[in-house]
Order: structure tokens, then sequence, then C-alpha cells
């Protein structure tokens, strides 16, 4: 039980850490760039083809 609440502590330290830095400028300059990238077609097509892939694993 107490090794569950640590992982569950652990867990929230690292969200909250998360959420900070893409909060900052650094982490929105980040997300901003990776909305860019995802907008491209170029892109758009690898990650179908990179799910299609993955799903066809199971």
């Amino acid at each position: 039980m107490e090794e569950d609440d640590r992982q569950e502590d652990d867990m929230s330290a690292l969200v909250q850490r998360l959420t900070r830095f893409l909060r900052s400028p650094q982490g929105r300059q980040i997300v901003d760039r990776g909305r860019r990238e995802l907008a491209k077609p170029e892109t758009q097509r690898k990650l179908k083809q990179l799910a299609s892939r993955l799903s066809s694993r199971r």
C-alpha cells in the first residue's frame, strides 16, 4: 500500500513539473513548434504510416 502511495506521489510530482515546463516560455515554444510540424501534410502522412504499422502488429 505504501509503495502505491509513493508511486502516486512520484507521478503527481512529475505531472506538476511537466505542467510547469509546458507553461514556461521554452515549453510554449516547443508546443508551438510541434503544432506547426503537425500541420504539415508530410508529417501527417508519416504519422498515419506509423499508426498503420503499429496497429498491424497486434
